[in-house]
């Protein structure tokens, strides 16, 4: 079988692993980047020569000139937002950029962004805990095919007759809620005018990724969020609206499925969780305050305060059995040095009885207390000086050691700062 040199990058976790720092170092060696899901709900944070750039629908390998970024069928866009963040980009520092977006990726538009808040408010104390920027709203018209997709912008006429379509449906759903209708006429010239800005962009992706593939070009794949909130293998309800996992890419991207050569996951050295949903290892204690202010744990757009807990080895373990994952990238491992009272998860008890799966009832996981493994605090050293896993102390070795054990992959790649500079190479990715 003919070897491909594609690698597929997946938080392993609930999002916010770190991706984009590993997207960006893994494109400085890439010829494509290219996400696959998700919307601008998700926000990357890249750090190069000390500057950090936020990135929310972009491409984590936009500042790499030599890659061309890839908006795959699977995302959904909100088109104006996208154009305020390559603007943003753009004012910041980004020059030569290359972008696509696929003719069959959604777009988010003003109307879904309403339905989210109203959905949220009448779900009152059930509330999901969604960034309200119209992502499930829009992978809703998505499955009820009245979605307005990238490719409309090219035909005017055809985009007046889905526009008209969507707000039939979705204008009723507004009124129902309380909520103001849209007129048409307004919302449509709003986007003809940023599709004379969009249309160069827009393309068959699917054939470009095909041929560059089998080109022998190197090409990452990345998503947004994180594997525990996929929708149908996260901690439903607490989940997002698509598939993060690697194993949804071939859909997402319009590629075969062994067309994905490797895996590579990305974990935090400890666990956090955005919005609702169970954590059992989450800690609402100093321990979890110090590691949020050491480790910065804010979200990258909405700024939210993210919840902390001790690395969980059962999610992640769930992670890899449904993604098979070939190789682990470890991030923020620098946040652990010096910190006391350091373990790590490897079951969970549940009314008695320990287990080593994750429930998919939430009242029943909810129930889950962690069973853990102590580990000895790991001293300060000097990140610079670590080139290979036999250079880090003892302890960390420890530490990493029995992780990548438990979970039967091998710690490829360690990050030990947010720049792209500080991140040691274990075992060459490509």
């Amino acid at each position: 079988m003919k070897q491909f040199n594609t690698v597929a990058v997946e938080g392993s976790q609930f999002g916010d692993e770190g991706k984009g720092k590993i997207t960006d170092y893994l494109a400085s060696h890439a010829d494509v980047v290219c996400r696959y899901q998700g919307g601008n709900n998700a926000g990357h944070s890249v750090e190069i020569n000390g500057v950090k750039h936020a990135l929310r629908s972009l491409p984590s390998g936009i500042y790499n000139s030599n890659v061309t970024n890839v908006i795959a069928n699977g995302v959904v866009v909100n088109p104006f937002a996208l154009l305020d963040e390559l603007d943003e980009n753009i004012n910041s520092g980004l020059k030569t950029y290359h972008l696509l977006i696929s003719n069959r990726a959604h777009l988010i538009m003003p109307y879904h962004i309403d339905l989210d808040g109203a959905y949220e408010e009448a779900l009152g104390s059930n509330k999901i805990g969604t960034t309200k920027r119209g992502i499930g709203p829009c992978y809703a018209d998505k499955a009820k095919r009245i979605g307005i997709r990238a490719g409309d912008l090219l035909d005017k006429d055809y985009l007046y007759k889905r526009l008209e379509g969507a707000l039939a449906v979705d204008n009723k759903e507004l009124v129902a809620f309380g909520k103001k209708p849209y007129e048409i006429q307004p919302l449509y010239e709003k986007l003809l005018k940023a599709s004379e800005r969009l249309i160069p962009f827009i393309t068959d992706t699917s054939v470009y990724l095909n041929d560059m593939i089998d080109a022998g070009k190197k090409v990452v794949f990345e998503g947004a969020q994180g594997s525990l909130l996929d929708l149908d293998h996260g901690t439903y309800p607490f989940v997002t609206s698509s598939s993060p996992t690697s194993i949804s890419i071939p859909l997402n991207a319009g590629i075969a499925p062994m067309k994905i050569h490797k895996v590579l996951a990305i974990m935090k050295a400890y666990m956090t969780r955005v919005g609702s949903g169970p954590m059992p290892t989450e800690q609402v204690n100093d321990w979890g305050n110090a590691i949020r202010e050491k480790g910065h744990e804010y979200g990258v757009v909405t700024h939210r305060p993210r919840r902390v807990g001790y690395l969980d080895l059962v999610l992640l373990g769930y992670t890899m059995r449904i993604t098979g994952v070939t190789d682990i990238a470890c991030m923020l491992f620098d946040v652990l040095m010096d910190v006391k009272d350091l373990k790590v998860c490897v079951a969970y008890n549940l009314d008695g009885k320990e287990i080593h799966y994750v429930p998919s009832s939430e009242p029943e996981y909810a129930r889950c207390t962690p069973v853990y493994k102590d580990f000895k605090t790991i001293p300060h050293f000097d990140t610079k000086k670590i080139h290979c896993f036999e250079d880090l102390p003892k302890e960390a070795k420890d530490y990493l050691g029995f992780v990548s054990t438990y979970l039967n992959a091998p710690i490829s790649i360690l990050s030990l700062g947010p720049d792209r500079s500080e991140t040691v190479n274990f075992k060459e990715i490509f």
